[in-house]
């Protein structure tokens, strides 16, 4: 581990002041940024700590969602009665990731932060990899590839993103809020995941001290259902292979009123099907309509050489997803 300066920011507008330096880098549970130190992919010049800011609660909003302080630990996201009573398929997500331990330390922030699991990126040993070195190529598309993504794989990367929670967050519409030198702004979960496509070593659209300050989301309706389902090689703190954020809004005749279908582990962003939802949408729940949504949303995937049964994998894992969220 090379040399580095730390320093703790008393305010928001001091901790994006600190990291405006070359090679500064947010600190708060340190549970995927100290990894990638460790191993040499990660070299900060300055850690910046931003333990001590105040944005670690959960509050209601005016609009009657809540509001998520980018300091809040995964383990008090996940068991806050407002998210559990609410907003159940993100507890469902957060608590499927990872160990308590990690929970325990990990934030909001640095859960949406968090860098691929790619073994290729993972290793400083391996050359090919246009997310630590862009332009150099990509080892896992022609090597071994079982865990990578079967969407948007025509790109100079083909890692998937880990995070459970932003996967639920997809389905739920939330917005991140950001703070950066130039002031604040907010973005959807898809609009956070959308990196400049020449920049193939971002992982979002966050710019150079952007801090995360706050994910909203919206009111929750009595009549949505959801479920969050992960499939992967061992029960326990395991990526996955596959997963499915499924969001359903009935109305008062049982028909989906709105859909929200999101996937996790098959592109490098969570993967929201819109042509899916709408398959459901207008619709009364039944196994056939379950079925078409899940050929529906894997209509335009494209495997690697190693990963092909992610696709029965997922589209029986959305069907499973859709059947679990109407409690049939």
């Amino acid at each position: 581990m090379r040399t580095f300066d730390h320093r703790r920011a008393g305010t928001v507008d001091d901790a994006i002041g600190l990291a405006s330096v070359p090679g500064a880098r947010y600190f708060a549970g340190g549970t995927n940024l100290l990894d990638l130190m460790k191993s040499g992919v990660e070299n900060p010049t300055v850690l910046v700590d931003v333990n001590r800011l105040g944005l670690d609660a959960v509050v209601r909003t005016a609009a009657g969602g809540i509001a998520i302080g980018s300091g809040v630990t995964n383990s008090a996201v996940a068991n806050h009665p407002l998210v559990r009573t609410d907003y159940p398929v993100l507890s469902q997500a957060i608590l499927s990731g990872a160990t308590t331990q990690i929970r325990n330390m990990a934030t909001v922030g640095g859960n949406l932060m968090q860098r691929t699991r790619c073994p290729y990126f993972m290793d400083p040993r391996f050359e090919r990899c246009n997310k630590r070195y862009p332009g150099s190529g990509c080892a896992a598309r022609d090597g071994f590839n079982r865990e990578h993504a079967v969407f948007g794989t025509g790109g100079p990367c083909v890692a998937v993103h880990p995070s459970d929670m932003a996967v639920a967050l997809a389905a739920l519409d939330a917005v991140v809020h950001i703070k950066g030198p130039h002031g604040p702004r907010a973005a959807t979960i898809s609009q956070f995941f959308s990196p400049p496509a020449a920049d193939p070593d971002r992982d979002n659209g966050m710019a150079a001290a952007d801090f995360i300050t706050s994910v909203e989301l919206p009111a929750a309706a009595d009549t949505v259902h959801g479920w969050y389902l992960k499939v992967r090689d061992r029960r326990r703190y395991a990526f996955a292979l596959v997963s499915v954020a499924a969001v359903l809004r009935f109305d008062s005749d049982g028909v989906v009123a709105s859909a929200a279908v999101a996937l996790g582990g098959v592109a490098d962003r969570p993967w929201r099907v819109p042509a899916a939802e709408a398959v459901l949408t207008g619709r009364r729940p039944t196994p056939q309509l379950f079925r078409s949504a899940a050929d529906t949303a894997l209509a335009d995937a494209a495997p690697l050489s190693h990963n092909g049964f992610k696709l029965p994998l997922a589209r029986n894992a959305v069907m499973r997803a859709l059947v679990l969220a109407t409690g049939r």
